[in-house]
């Protein structure tokens, strides 16, 4: 997956905005104000900080030793840093669907309902 794949990726979900409040190069994708993703998209490697169940973290930690690791700068429990370029494309894509799930499901049913609106 490239990084123009992945901003794409990001920005498919209902709702769904890239700001950069860090820094010009830092990509912060956010749902209704609230963070699923984060990534430098022209890093070497390719890598994005993505929200996660606590139980799914570690099982995907040690299934893919290396390759998603504990989020970098995250609250380590609800985050994983992945390397996008070396996991299967199909992977990456569910895990960020997931992280945006994840956000929405913690929004007041307000903004939830109004998200499933068109």
């Amino acid at each position: 997956m490239t990084p123009q794949e992945l901003r794409a990726l990001c920005l498919s979900f209902n709702a769904a905005v890239e700001e950069f409040p860090f820094n010009p190069e830092t990509s912060v994708f956010k749902v209704l104000g609230k963070m699923f993703a984060l990534s430098s998209l022209d890093g070497q490697p390719l890598t994005v900080n993505l929200k996660c169940d606590p139980e799914d973290a570690v099982r995907l930690r040690d299934e893919y030793d290396g390759l998603i690791v504990p989020g970098w700068h995250m609250n380590k429990r609800h985050w994983n840093t992945v390397t996008v370029g070396r996991l299967p494309g199909a992977l990456v894509r569910e895990l960020v669907e997931d992280s945006y799930d994840l956000v929405v499901a913690g929004l007041p049913r307000a903004e939830r309902l109004r998200l499933d609106r068109p």
